[in-house]
């Protein structure tokens, strides 16, 4: 009895002393609550669903892109974007004969009209901001689409291989050359782009039919064409075909076979290929290193040249019109004629002054008149007789002509009877062709008494 008394007292006291002792609990591991806690982690340094550090390096390098693509490469990037933009906001420009029959959709101008009117109530509007910012919210579209598309190759594939897409992706010349301009086309790739990200395709983690559905809605308004690759697809979705990186390359591949007159309308195909090639180069074992050499100096070359120096005398001809008319205190004093191969040039959206400019002009016959030739058409049958019978009295004649170097000896009959001189030459291309010269020149009218009014001014300020 006395020894049960004692082994009682003891545990009494044992849980008495342990009751003064901190209590530790045994954590459990929920897996649960790390895989909880670690997305949240995860979330707090991602953006756009990456490592933000993969997402700022490419904004940061499309906006590069962007301040390295000074030349240009069709009419359209300018003509059926900028041009329209500027004059819904500042009512004055030219809007070509798709505007004014109204054949085009106004979305796409008006991403653009809303930056111009934020700028002009802002008292931004210089022409500089005019021409680099909605090419810069063009290449951050850009770069968004292209951080997609690695997101997208990371879910149906692996990281492998995502990385070798993304590598191609932004090794591509082309994609260099167009992701930054203004053209319907490049808002039709991106588009595309971030649509396939959230189609339902499967192994994807992301598909949201109202998103995708949505942004194909906005594309084919902005471009009918981008119905084209899409129409595949849309029909596997309401069929729920189970494919997708086949689905890929068996259906928007073959658009790219299609004939097309400009190499720009299979842009929105380019990087589906890259789907390819990154694949590709996924599996390569042999010579992977001298492919990828290769690869990227070839397409940095291209890159530079063709961003920098093919087809930049056009644009850098407008610099100079914006000094002839903000050097000329009386703007109406001063005329501009551009005797080029109709839109070879942008207009007021890249001189922003309300200069008085002319071009040729070569709008469709939409009369159904035979034998039609419109007014660029007829210029280049006979420019010199075209000039003499056009500017028939010195009154009529503008101040500066601006034309390519292949023109100059057929009219110089003309510039010398008209006293014009040449005042500023502009490299466009090594490469020209019919039409195109390698130059850009501009020749100014030295109008009669010019230099006596001048010395007679400062003679009297003198006195």
């Amino acid at each position: 009895m006395e020894r049960g008394r004692e082994d009682a007292s003891l545990t009494l006291r044992g849980l008495q002393n342990r009751s003064h002792e901190k209590i530790k609990l045994r954590k459990r591991k929920s897996t649960l609550y790390f895989s909880t806690q670690e997305k949240n982690v995860r979330r707090r340094g991602d953006l756009l669903g990456e490592n933000i550090h993969l997402v700022l390096f490419t904004i940061a390098l499309r906006i590069l892109n962007c301040f390295l693509v000074q030349t240009s490469f069709v009419p359209d990037e300018y003509w059926q974007s900028l041009e329209v933009a500027h004059h819904m906001v500042f009512n004055y420009g030219y809007l070509t004969w798709e505007w004014t029959e109204r054949l085009r959709s106004y979305t796409y101008p008006l991403i653009f009209a809303s930056i111009y009117k934020i700028l002009h109530l802002l008292g931004k509007d210089s022409v500089q901001l005019l021409i680099w910012i909605p090419r810069l919210a063009q290449a951050l579209l850009s770069a968004v689409a292209d951080v997609r598309l690695y997101s997208l190759m990371k879910q149906l594939e692996n990281q492998e291989v995502a990385r070798w897409v993304f590598f191609c992706q932004l090794c591509s010349w082309f994609t260099w050359y167009c992701c930054t301009r203004t053209l319907t086309n490049t808002m039709e790739t991106v588009l595309t782009i971030i649509a396939l990200f959230y189609y339902p395709l499967e192994g994807s983690k992301s598909m949201n039919s109202v998103k995708y559905s949505s942004l194909v809605a906005l594309a084919f308004i902005i471009r009918p064409t981008a119905v084209i690759p899409w129409t595949p697809l849309l029909f596997r979705h309401f069929c729920q075909e189970p494919r997708k990186l086949d689905l890929i390359l068996h259906h928007f591949l073959p658009v790219g076979m299609l004939s097309h007159k400009e190499f720009r309308f299979i842009y929105p195909v380019l990087p589906f290929c890259m789907v390819f090639c990154g694949y590709s180069l996924t599996h390569l074992k042999t010579w992977k290193k001298p492919a990828l050499s290769f690869l990227f100096l070839s397409n940095l070359f291209l890159a530079l040249y063709t961003g920098l120096v093919h087809q930049r005398g056009t644009l850098d001809v407008m610099s100079h019109i914006q000094k002839v008319c903000y050097n000329n205190p009386n703007k109406s004093s001063a005329s501009i004629f551009i005797m080029m191969p109709c839109h070879s040039t942008p207009y007021y959206s890249h001189v922003h002054c309300p200069l008085p400019m002319r071009f040729l002009q070569c709008p469709p016959d939409l009369t159904g008149k035979s034998q039609y030739l419109d007014e660029a058409d007829v210029f280049y049958l006979n420019p010199l007789n075209w000039l003499h019978r056009e500017f028939h009295d010195d009154a009529s004649l503008p101040t500066h002509l601006i034309t390519f170097s292949i023109l100059e000896e057929e009219i110089s009959a003309f510039l010398i009877s008209s006293n014009y001189n040449k005042t500023a030459v502009f490299f466009h291309t090594h490469l020209p062709e019919g039409r195109i010269g390698s130059h850009v020149y501009v020749y100014e009218r030295k109008l009669k008494g010019k230099f006596n009014t001048k010395m007679n001014s400062e003679l009297s300020e003198i006195n």
